[in-house]
C-alpha cells in the first residue's frame, strides 16, 4: 500500500491512525500542499480532486479519508473501528462525519485561499475558521456527553476518535477553544496510544 499525504493534512492523519491501529505496513508518498504539489499532473492522474489522502492498494486508488477507513475496516476487521450494534455504529459515523463534513472543510486550503481571494483579511479568515471549529466541537462534545470510558464511545477506539484527534490539531492552529466536556481527556487517552503517536504530524518524515 502507498499512502499519498502531507504531514499537516488532518485527513491524512486519520488514515495514518487507522493503518497503525490495524498494524498495516505502508509506504509514504508526500505531496506538499502549500507548494501545490497535489496539483501536479502525475498526482491528478491518481486523484482528479487534487486532494490528500489517496491510498494505492491492490491496483486501485482510494480517496476520501472516511471511505479509506471504511475499506480498511472491511478488509482488515481487527480491531474494528465501528461498534457491532447498528445504532451505535450510526452514532459513531454521525460523530465522525460531523467533523469530516461540517468542521474540517472550512480549514481546507482551497476554502481559505478562496476567502482571501474574495478580500477577507487574515484576521477574518482565521476568525471564521476558529468560530466554526468551536461551534462544531461544542456540538460534538454534547453528542458524547454522559458516556463513560476513555474514548469517545467507550472503552474502544472508534472512527470517532480517529476523526477527533486530528481536528484538535487544527483547533490549536486556529487558536480555537476545544476544552469542551470530555474532549481534552479523550485526546490525552488517544495520544497515549502508539498508533496515534506514530501518526502525529510532527512524527512524519516530511514534517517541517
Amino acid at each position: 500500500m502507498i499512502l499519498h499525504g502531507y504531514y499537516r493534512s488532518t485527513a491524512s492523519y486519520r488514515v495514518r491512525i487507522a493503518l497503525n491501529l490495524k498494524g498495516l505496513a505502508y509506504a509514504d508518498a508526500f505531496h506538499h500542499l502549500l507548494r501545490k504539489e497535489q496539483c501536479a499532473p502525475a498526482y491528478l492522474a491518481l486523484n482528479p480532486q487534487g486532494l490528500v489522502p489517496a491510498l494505492e492498494v491492490d491496483g486501485a486508488v482510494l480517496t476520501q479519508s472516511i471511505a479509506i477507513c471504511d475499506y480498511l475496516d472491511e478488509v482488515h476487521p481487527d480491531p474494528p473501528l465501528l461498534p457491532a450494534d447498528p445504532i451505535a455504529r450510526a452514532q459513531v459515523r454521525a460523530f465522525a462525519l460531523a467533523i469530516a463534513c461540517d468542521i474540517h472543510p472550512v480549514q481546507n486550503l482551497k476554502i481559505l485561499r478562496r476567502l482571501r481571494a474574495l478580500g477577507l483579511d487574515e484576521a477574518q479568515v482565521t476568525g471564521w475558521g476558529r468560530e466554526t471549529i468551536e461551534d462544531g466541537l461544542a456540538a460534538c462534545a454534547a453528542l458524547i456527553a454522559g458516556r463513560s470510558g476513555p474514548y469517545c464511545f467507550g472503552d474502544q477506539v472508534t472512527l470517532a476518535d480517529i476523526c477527533l484527534v486530528p481536528q484538535l490539531v487544527n483547533a490549536r492552529r486556529f487558536g480555537a477553544r476545544f476544552d469542551y466536556g470530555r474532549i481534552p481527556a479523550i485526546e490525552a487517552a488517544c495520544l497515549a496510544l502508539p498508533a496515534f503517536a506514530r501518526a502525529a504530524p510532527e512524527a512524519q518524515p516530511d514534517a517541517e
